[in-house]
C-alpha cells in the first residue's frame, strides 16, 4: 500500500512539473521561426487593454436638413487655429499630426481639395498638384571630392508637419427659424505654411496650401482618432474635435463687400479686439431676438 502511494505521489509530482511546461508550450506558436531558428511569437500585440475600434468603425450622422426659407440670419466667419496654443496641442500630436491626415486623404483621392485662388472651393486640385504642395524641388551645386568639379543635383524637400503651425477655418453661423436656434457649420479647412526669406531665414509671409471642403471630409475625419489629454479611455475623432469645437481660435475675417481681412484696415491688438467684437455680435443677435 505504501509503495503504491509513493508511486502515485511520484507521478503527481511529474504532472505538476509538466503543467507549466505545457502552458508555456501553448503560449508560443510552433512552425514559425526567426533566422536563427528560434520560435517566433506571432500572437497579436495590443498596446492597451482592448483593441480600440470605436473611432475606426464610427460613422457620421448627416446634417439636419435646413430649408432656405428657415434661415432668418447668417454670417460667414474665418478663423485661425494656432497649434502652439495649449488647447490646440492635439493638432500637432507627433504620432499622427492633423496635417498628415489631410495630406494622406488628399493624395490618396479620399477627399478632393481645392486651390487657394479663392476660398469658395472653385478649383479642385489633382492628386499630383496636391503632392507638389507637400514637397519642394531645389537645385543645388555640389563638388566632386575627387575631381573638384561642380555638378548640379536636384533635391526634394518634403514639408515637415511641425512647420504647419496654423490652420484657417471657414464657417457659417445661421439662425434656423424652424428649430429656433443659432447654429454653426464649418465649411473649409486650410493648412498654413510659413514662407521664410532665403537670405536670413526670417518670416516673409504665410501661404495656404489648399482648402479642404469640410462637409465632404467628415467621413474620413470621423475614422481618425484624435489625442484626448483628459481621458485616454474616451476616444475622440477629429470630427468630434471640430463639431464640438474643442479648439481655440481667433477671428481674422468676416464676410464683407470688399472681401477684406481685419488686418487690411486694423493693426496690432485692435485686430483681436475687433475679432472679439464680431463674436459678441453673433452672440448678442440671438440674445436680442429673444429679449424683444
Amino acid at each position: 500500500m505504501k509503495k503504491t502511494l509513493n508511486v502515485l505521489g511520484f507521478m503527481l509530482s511529474l504532472l505538476i512539473l509538466a503543467l507549466p511546461l505545457g502552458v508555456f508550450a501553448q503560449g508560443t506558436p510552433t512552425g514559425v521561426t526567426t533566422e536563427s531558428g528560434d520560435p517566433l511569437d506571432t500572437r497579436p500585440v495590443i498596446d492597451g487593454v482592448v483593441e480600440e475600434k470605436l473611432v475606426v468603425e464610427s460613422r457620421v450622422l448627416p446634417y439636419d436638413h435646413v430649408r432656405e426659407a428657415d434661415i432668418l440670419w447668417q454670417r460667414k466667419i474665418w478663423r485661425v487655429i494656432d497649434v502652439r496654443e495649449k488647447m490646440n496641442k492635439s493638432f500637432a500630436y507627433p504620432e499622427r499630426p492633423f496635417f498628415n491626415i489631410l495630406m494622406e486623404a488628399a493624395t490618396s483621392g479620399e477627399i478632393t481639395v481645392y486651390g487657394t485662388d479663392d476660398d469658395k472651393f472653385t478649383y479642385p486640385l489633382t492628386k499630383e498638384e496636391v503632392a507638389s504642395k507637400a514637397s519642394k524641388i531645389d537645385t543645388v551645386i555640389t563638388f566632386d571630392i575627387e575631381t573638384y568639379e561642380e555638378k548640379m543635383e536636384v533635391t526634394r524637400n518634403d514639408i515637415n508637419p511641425e512647420d504647419i503651425k496654423r490652420f484657417r477655418i471657414k464657417e457659417i453661423w445661421f439662425f434656423d427659424e424652424e428649430s429656433s436656434e443659432m447654429r454653426v457649420r464649418i465649411l473649409g479647412i486650410a493648412p498654413i505654411k510659413d514662407v521664410l526669406n532665403e537670405d536670413d531665414g526670417s518670416f516673409a509671409y504665410e501661404e495656404p496650401l489648399f482648402w479642404v471642403y469640410y462637409p465632404n471630409a467628415r467621413e474620413v475625419l470621423a475614422r481618425e482618432r484624435a489625442f484626448n489629454p483628459g481621458n485616454g479611455a474616451s476616444p475622440l475623432s477629429w470630427e468630434d474635435i471640430l463639431e464640438f469645437r474643442y479648439f481655440s481660435s481667433y477671428i481674422y475675417k468676416k464676410e464683407n463687400e470688399f472681401n477684406e481681412r481685419l488686418k487690411d484696415y486694423l493693426s496690432g491688438i485692435d485686430i483681436l479686439y475687433e475679432g472679439e467684437k464680431i463674436r459678441n455680435e453673433i452672440f448678442n443677435w440671438e440674445q436680442d431676438l429673444w429679449s424683444y
